[in-house]
């Protein structure tokens, strides 16, 4: 006697999702929002390869009839812009790492070491950044002058090191690791420094991407700064060598769109390489 078994197949119920019209109306807000901060840069990008006569023609032409690319070539040719560049170069990079060096020792010292008054002055400095950048300039500039610093580059990095964001960010990313950890290499006889350099900075890889590109595109697109303490041209950053385009008489939009486009190319690279750190550490700054 032959004996059958009944396989039953079970077909999991598929729900299909519903989109609210409360989500379209959130999406389409979001995209407006997105599209009206990318036009400026595809207007920039197409105004720099135009002729200077087709630039403000109405309506606009997004895509030019002729691309002028020797537009980019006359931007590097006219003017120094390779040393204005370097110059830019230089301070934005050796800030940014120094920035990070202090910061996060001083959020390690905030967040781990145990020493009186230890909240009463992280709340002391960073109530500094409530204080507008116009009351500190003059006695900055009076501090760097009596330094001898006063048109070199120095006294944009020496000043730019110290960044009392950094140290709350870091501070607020340290309290999110565990007592236990440190206190276990402290047992293993690791200093304080050690702790900090071998355990607590390999985590902090979030943080660090947030402070870097926070910091360089800083340094970077400082334009006061360099205005007030530089004044021979063989130091000047991109953003006052840019002001060779606007003359008293005559503006070249079009070299100063290429220029422009020009400079923004790092600050896009370095987003780009630390972006997925940059919104982890966004998101853990307040955890602790």
């Amino acid at each position: 006697m032959n004996a059958v078994t009944e396989v039953s197949v079970y077909t999991p119920h598929v729900k299909k999702r519903k989109i609210s019209g409360g989500k379209i109306v959130k999406y389409l807000v979001i995209i407006l929002v997105s599209l009206t901060m990318v036009l400026p840069f595809v207007w920039m990008l197409s105004a720099s390869l135009k002729a200077e006569t087709e630039i403000f023609g109405f309506p606009i032409k997004w895509i030019p009839e002729t691309f002028h690319w020797d537009n980019y070539t006359k931007v590097w040719t006219t003017v120094p812009f390779g040393l204005y560049y370097l110059n830019t170069l230089k301070i934005a990079v050796i800030t940014t790492i120094l920035v990070v060096i202090n910061s996060s020792l001083a959020g390690y010292a905030f967040a781990k070491i145990k020493f009186p008054e230890r909240n009463r002055l992280f709340f002391i400095y960073i109530a500094t950044m409530m204080i507008p950048y116009q009351v500190m300039m003059i006695p900055q500039f009076m501090l760097m002058n009596k330094l001898g610093l006063v048109n070199t580059h120095w006294a944009l990095i020496i000043l730019g090191t110290f960044n009392p964001f950094g140290v709350f960010l870091f501070r607020q990313f340290f309290l999110s690791i565990p007592d236990e950890l440190l206190e276990a290499a402290r047992i293993d006889g690791l200093s304080e420094f050690g702790i900090y350099w071998r355990i607590v900075l390999p985590l902090s890889k979030p943080a660090i991407a947030t402070l870097v590109i926070f910091s360089f595109m800083h340094a970077w697109n400082d334009f006061l700064g360099p205005l007030i303490y530089l004044t021979s041209d063989s130091l000047y950053t991109l953003q006052l060598g840019i002001q060779h385009f606007i003359t008293e008489y005559n503006t070249e939009y079009s070299l100063l769109m290429a220029a422009a486009v020009s400079a923004i190319v790092p600050t896009i690279i370095v987003y780009f390489l630390a972006q997925d750190h940059f919104i982890k550490g966004v998101a853990n700054t307040g955890i602790k």
